[in-house]
């Protein structure tokens, strides 16, 4: 049985010249692209009420709406029909014009996606087929551009959040690179994704690495490629990181990870954008957005000569800074309860809620491993939890002290042993440069017992876990998991 793709001409729009460039081309394109297997169905409205009934009456399973050149009151209008119509439809807009001010506008009022004028069958239908593809029968779909930009998904109400929200439609308009700095789990790579599809490269690649997850001998043929025979094993060439994301943007995260010679060969291609494959006699360009992300100080890295100075300020022309979840407690509740709704709807649980003293303790915790950290302790207790509240005992906490101190004995013994061990971890790590090996022998521990140790204090290096074959996390706009 078919599918049936509504495309809505609403407004000012139904007639106008961008209207009747658009509707041709992708009826077209749609229909010879998907062999038949997709039915169209063109709905013109000029009234948002005709196109809500309309809408109601073709009970589409996404749906294309072309917004006209006029003013952001019609996109919010022609949206809320389409939402009213089906709250499960998503939603492609095709806009006139690039504005990251509006694109970010239309994406929290509901859409789910966006394409800019002029809209070709090529740029449209990868859209169409990754929403159809997640959208089940029996649930509501999502929105990938939502998942992978955030723009529904990075939280917070919070001054520091607000302020770092605010930088997104300035950071996106333009083609500078981007330094985003920030601890473990506060929202690195969704504010990359953010940064990429709300420009003007949305409808190309974003290619996401963990630097730190590579080993150093092969950073560089990671990155740049091989040709065949450049090695012994190479019997085939193989494209780099860069080609790959080539006219889109390339976000290494760690990027305090990579080696002093590897930070020169990368520094040189952000000044010429061009680079050498390994066994290759000939340079190559390639038109990529740099996004860089790290959770140490730089500038501290800088200091002690581990990170080169001139490739910091090639790299953070635009700088974000995002805080820590102990900086904004004002958002724990907001996030708990977002994720409490998504892991309610996930595993077709019943409907959870917090008690006072749950909600207490989680804006007490200092949140070491931050939003991810959080994430965690609401999934765990919505699984566990065997009736429609979590108290705070279900949240696998260490108990905050009460107002008025507490003093026992076990309570005190407990939390000296916490905070040593704790501290003890911190430091040895730190001395052996999160290298988990060396410091567990420093300990005495062996490595498995000590990996235990630092998961049960939130204190693991963002790499793979160990005995994992995957030495690198590689993502071609997957959708990540929800950040503050």
């Amino acid at each position: 049985m078919s599918t049936p793709v509504t495309i809505v001409l609403a407004g000012a729009g139904a007639d106008s010249e961008m209207a009747a460039s658009v509707r041709g081309p992708l009826l077209r394109g749609i229909a010879t692209d998907t062999g038949g297997a997709v039915e169209v169905k063109l709905i013109e409205a000029l009234k948002p009420e005709q196109l809500r009934i309309r809408l109601e009456q073709a009970r589409a399973d996404l749906a294309i709406l072309i917004i006209p050149p006029v003013s952001d009151a019609h996109d919010q209008n022609a949206l809320d029909m389409v939402k009213a119509a089906s709250a499960e439809c998503p939603v492609v807009v095709i806009v006139p014009e690039h504005s990251p001010e509006r694109c970010l506008a239309l994406l929290r009022a509901g859409a789910s996606d966006f394409v800019v004028c002029p809209a070709r069958p090529a740029d449209l239908l990868p859209r169409v087929a990754r929403l159809l593809q997640l959208r089940a029968p029996e649930a509501a779909p999502i929105g990938p551009l939502k998942q992978i930009t955030g723009a529904s998904q990075i939280l917070g109400t919070s001054p520091k959040m607000l302020t770092q929200l605010d930088k997104l439609p300035r950071v996106a308009g333009c083609d500078a690179n981007v330094l985003i700095s920030g601890e473990t789990g506060t929202g690195k790579e969704l504010f990359a994704r953010a940064i990429h599809y709300l420009s003007r490269r949305a409808p190309g690649p974003f290619v996401a690495v963990n630097c730190g997850a590579i080993p150093s001998e092969l950073v560089e043929n990671e990155l740049f490629g091989h040709e065949a025979g450049a090695y012994t094993t190479a019997n085939t060439a193989q494209t780099g990181l860069l080609r790959e994301a080539c006219e889109g943007s390339l976000f290494l995260d760690e990027i305090d990870a990579l080696s002093l010679p590897m930070q020169v060969k990368l520094l040189r291609f952000l000044q010429d954008k061009e680079y050498r494959p390994l066994g290759s006699s000939k340079p190559r360009r390639a038109d990529v957005r740099m996004i860089a992300a790290s959770n140490v100080s730089l500038e501290d890295a800088m200091r002690h000569g581990r990170f080169r100075q001139d490739l910091y300020y090639r790299l953070s022309v635009l700088s974000i800074d995002l805080p820590p979840l102990r900086e904004r407690q004002e958002d724990v509740p907001l996030l708990a309860r977002h994720f409490i709704g998504r892991y309610v709807a996930e595993f077709k649980r019943p409907a959870r809620e917090l008690t006072p003293e749950a909600l207490r303790l989680l804006r007490t915790h200092p949140w070491p491993g931050n939003v991810r950290e959080l994430e965690n302790v609401v999934q765990r207790a919505v699984l566990l939890s065997e009736t429609t509240v979590i108290d705070a005992s279900q949240l696998g906490l260490p108990a905050q002290p009460a107002a008025s101190g507490d003093t026992s004995f076990k309570y005190l013994k407990g939390k000296a042993v916490h905070d040593f061990e704790r501290r003890y971890l911190a430091d040895l790590l730190g001395e052996h440069a999160g290298n988990i090996s060396a410091a567990a022998r420093a300990a005495g521990k062996n490595r498995r017992a000590f990996w235990e140790l630092l998961r049960k204090h939130q204190l693991l290096p963002p790499h793979p876990l160990p005995g994992s074959e995957s030495r690198m996390m590689k993502h071609h706009a997957v959708p990540p998991t929800p950040l503050g």
